[in-house]
């Protein structure tokens, strides 16, 4: 491979370049405008005018402002990448102690660090036409579509004896569940690694909006149903039967109270009206770091009302890194299919992200070069899948936040993902930030998942909106939503349907495969709408009659308000200068 820097420089002039860099006053601080960046909303007063300049991918930034700039992509992902590590080592998922717990975390960020430069850092594989990466600032995470399928599966698994319980029903630490979950994971990820190698044109066929735009809709929405119970206590064994008013997170916790208390409630409240707060009157590097900002309001008030157990901190080691701990890698069989299903979601999922991310980096959007970044992008997801389970974490996906850091602060420039990078290596190494995050009362990290999941549902909604509401395309959301929605609401729909309980080993994992898929409501919705796509015929008539109406909307709008006035122009004005 050879990097597909441009323009292309020199070693000798590089060398100058960053000896000037940190030795120069332009180079250190330049002339940036610092207070457009921390220059609030202030209530009943004027807005301000002012406005950031817009530094290109190649741009030279200076280096106070590539950090702080670094930092807040840092913290815009931060709550994405700690919240599904958090989930799966759970309750709902392998159900593992504090020690593994802290150590998914600091894994978590350490490879989001060093998986996004692969992204970053565009590769162009030798005497080909394919590429490595996108040459944007992607930062990669992991994925939330993986939440749903492995809490499915868990529970598939200690039902059947896969994972141990105790003699009284609890579930155990079940590293062996977790380590099929990542063997299989990493064969999973050939399917995106292959379908990278695809033309645009034929990924786009297969995989329209009209297929996308409802599965990521349902992966949110089900996954606000752990966020709630987060936020209403926990969403373990004492959230099962909240009528019994079991004490969460446990009887033994430094402020224990029943599911569904008012204190509970208000914690997660207080979370959620917090990132309210920042969106209407914060700076612009508060707004891009709002969710940060009312995660960290909820945790100085739950410490201050004394529901931070400290002893998980106290215990946690200085420092951590990837295999620190380990688990045996194995494939399970059940797991494939619905495995499948995520890894195309995650893979259309990055398509969306980086067209958003060439449009704020003001990039092309279309041509040969956009096509290479998608094609080099995918290829790159689908190799930092396989190297995240490797590292012993789900799959990874490109993260949609840093585009609205981007738009924020008009720095599209690769220096800024790079000292993001850097920040994420360094909360990831020093493992008491980890122990730190893990120690967050439930409440407070539900306040913040709960918003994190609906933008992910709300992500689903802009992409369907961007499909012409053709009869067709009505009538397949209306069908691949007739299922996957029910499924989603009512999850053990199907789990009644196959009674087998033979010893034919391969029947009973692919039974299980069809349960877990039939219970998983983004997938049923993944399938029925892919086929329906595909077999059912397009009317070019009626999707040019609906384009020709969008367009005539706007243009009869502008029409009237130049030939009449509105009541709301300023003397003197006229109602088109006023719109």
């Amino acid at each position: 491979m050879d990097l597909d820097h441009y323009p292309r420089r020199s070693w000798p002039d590089r060398a100058r370049r960053i000896v000037k860099a940190f030795t120069t006053r332009d180079g250190l601080v330049g002339d940036y405008d610092y207070a457009y960046l921390f220059t609030p909303r202030i209530p009943f007063t004027k807005k301000s005018q002012q406005s950031a300049p817009f530094f290109g991918l190649d741009d030279q930034v200076p280096v106070l402002l590539a950090l702080l700039l670094g930092l807040q992509h840092t913290l815009a992902m931060l709550a994405g990448v700690i919240s599904p590590p958090i989930l799966l080592g759970g309750s709902s998922g392998a159900n593992f102690g504090t020690e593994t717990y802290q150590y998914l975390v600091s894994t978590s960020l350490i490879t989001s660090g060093l998986l996004s430069l692969i992204q970053m850092t565009r590769m162009h594989i030798w005497r080909t036409k394919y590429f490595v990466g996108t040459g944007l600032i992607s930062v990669v995470g992991c994925s939330f579509a993986t939440i749903t399928v492995a809490s499915g599966t868990f529970s598939q698994m200690y039902s059947s004896g896969y994972c141990p319980i105790d003699a009284e029903g609890n579930r155990l630490p079940c590293p062996r569940g977790y380590g099929a979950l990542l063997g299989t994971s990493c064969l999973c990820s050939l399917l995106e690694i292959g379908l990278s190698f695809l033309s645009s044109k034929i990924l786009k066929r297969l995989f329209p909006p009209l297929v996308t735009g409802p599965t990521v809709l349902l992966i949110g929405a089900s996954l606000l149903e752990t966020g709630m119970k987060d936020w209403a206590g926990g969403s373990g064994s004492c959230g099962n039967d909240p009528a019994s008013r079991a004490l969460c997170p446990s009887a033994d916790a430094p402020h224990a109270l029943p599911w569904g208390s008012a204190e509970f409630i208000g914690l997660g409240f207080l979370v959620f009206v917090t990132i309210i707060i920042c969106e209407r009157f914060g700076a612009p590097i508060m707004k891009s770091c709002a969710v940060i900002i009312g995660l960290l309001v909820g945790c100085i008030v739950a410490g201050a009302c004394g529901y931070f157990d400290r002893s998980g901190i106290d215990v946690a080691p200085v420092a951590s890194f990837i295999w620190v701990k380990t688990f045996p890698l194995t494939i399970y069989p059940p797991l494939i299919l619905p495995l499948l299903a995520v890894y195309i979601v995650v893979m259309m999922e990055s398509i969306g992200d980086i067209t958003a991310t060439c449009d704020v980096s003001r990039c092309e959007v279309e041509g040969p070069e956009f096509d290479s970044r998608i094609q080099g992008g995918v290829l790159g997801n689908g190799i930092t899948c396989l190297l995240a389970g490797l590292c012993t974490l789900t799959p990874m996906s490109v993260f949609a936040q840093n585009n609205g850091v981007i738009a924020l602060t008009k720095c599209a420039n690769r220096k800024a993902g790079y000292c993001c990078c850097f920040f994420l290596l360094i909360m990831g190494i020093f493992a008491k930030f980890a122990a730190a995050l893990v120690a967050i009362p439930s409440p407070v990290f539900g306040g913040m998942t709960t918003f994190l999941f609906s933008s992910v549902a709300v992500s689903g909604i802009r992409i369907i909106t961007s499909v012409p509401f053709t009869r067709r395309n009505r009538f397949i959301l209306t069908a691949s939503f007739a299922v996957g929605m029910a499924a989603t609401l009512v999850p053990d729909w199907f789990s009644y349907v196959f009674t087998y309980s033979g010893d034919n080993h391969g029947l009973t994992g692919l039974l299980d495969a069809i349960d877990l898929v039939m219970e998983n409501g983004f997938a049923i919705t993944a399938l029925i709408g892919l086929v329906l796509n595909l077999i059912l015929p397009e009317n070019p008539d009626e999707e040019m009659a609906i384009v020709n109406a969008q367009m005539q909307a706007p243009a009869s709008q502008e029409n009237k308000n130049e030939t009449e006035p509105s009541s709301k122009a300023e003397p003197g004005s006229s109602g088109s200068a006023a719109v």
